[in-house]
């Protein structure tokens, strides 16, 4: 029996970190989280018809044909198969300021969003859910339609595989996070979930837009906001060189001066985030590359439960 310890281990970022393989990390990290819950959330699919068979005793007379027993005077039972109860897209932020990590021990950004996203899939191929994913950074550089299949998954999981590792970028290149949003949801027909994991470096405006686009065409919405430790905290405190990981632009400076106002201004962004999401009905998250995965798990098992 996998004990409360185990448990833990297999939701640390940092320790799964250390298993190379992605479908492995994916299904420990989901069987960790389902043994902490005190009770399975595989249940409450809704079904479809799939065939007859012969009523046997004990059989629902719920579930008894009856208009095959006008027909043919004989008991038949209704057998049902799951159907795909939810379509959700995982949208990966890739741009180059996903590369940053405070320490060389720490995941990155990209790591820790890739590590969830591979969780999130195998969760919601496990509960016949389809899922897709969108890889972008100043553009759209990978897109997979979503499926229920549990083949899948190897697709989806060979294409986070390849964004393991991935380094700083000697390119300058800019995030365009709304504008990759507003291309998926006017490419998305049917209504479905929208899962952002970024750490939505970006204009404020354009990305809160992208997302209201999703609201406006009756998508339901998770945002999952992934920062490093130190992005947060702003522990530095001698003078030091800051180099922009999108626009490669320099900032000499000395960080113990600049400190108060960093966490000023860092507090207000996360804060207008945080409220206009609540005010257009989005789940907004707020995550750091050492939070466990299980904290992410269940905000999506929460939605999706409210979708049902």
């Amino acid at each position: 029996m996998r004990t409360r310890d185990d448990t833990k281990k297999l939701l640390d970022p940092y320790l799964v970190s250390k298993l190379r393989r992605l479908d492995l990390v994916a299904r420990l990290v989901v069987e960790g989280f389902v043994t902490g819950l005190h009770r399975s959330p595989y249940h409450g699919f809704s079904v479809e018809f799939a065939e007859h068979r012969a009523y046997m005793p004990g059989d629902p007379i719920r579930s008894v044909d009856w208009k095959v027993f006008a027909k043919t005077d004989r008991f038949f039972i209704k057998e049902f198969e799951e159907e795909t109860n939810l379509r959700a897209y995982l949208l990966l932020d890739a741009s180059p300021s996903m590369a940053y990590r405070s320490h060389s021990g720490n995941l990155s950004k990209l790591e820790y969003g890739v590590y969830l996203a591979a969780a999130l899939s195998y969760l919601m191929i496990q509960q016949q859910d389809a899922v897709g994913l969108l890889v972008f950074d100043d553009r759209v550089r990978r897109f997979i339609p979503a499926r229920s299949a549990p083949i899948h998954l190897r697709v989806l999981l060979s294409e986070l595989s390849g964004r393991l590792g991935a380094g700083e970028s000697s390119e300058a290149r800019e995030t365009r996070i709304g504008e990759s949003l507003h291309r998926l949801a006017e490419r998305l027909a049917r209504r479905g979930l929208a899962i952002l994991i970024s750490d939505l470096m970006d204009d404020p405006a354009e990305v809160l837009q992208g997302l209201k686009h999703f609201r406006h065409r009756q998508h339901e919405v998770v945002v999952f906001h992934v920062l490093d430790p130190a992005e947060v905290a702003f522990p530095f405190q001698d003078e030091s060189v800051f180099v922009d990981m999108e626009t490669r632009e320099r900032l000499s400076t000395t960080a113990w001066e600049i400190a108060p106002e960093y966490r000023r201004r860092l507090d207000a962004w996360r804060r207008r985030y945080r409220r206009t999401c609540r005010e257009h009905l989005i789940d907004y998250v707020e995550l750091q590359t050492n939070t466990p995965y299980d904290v992410a798990l269940l905000r999506y098992l929460e939605k999706r439960g409210r979708l049902h």
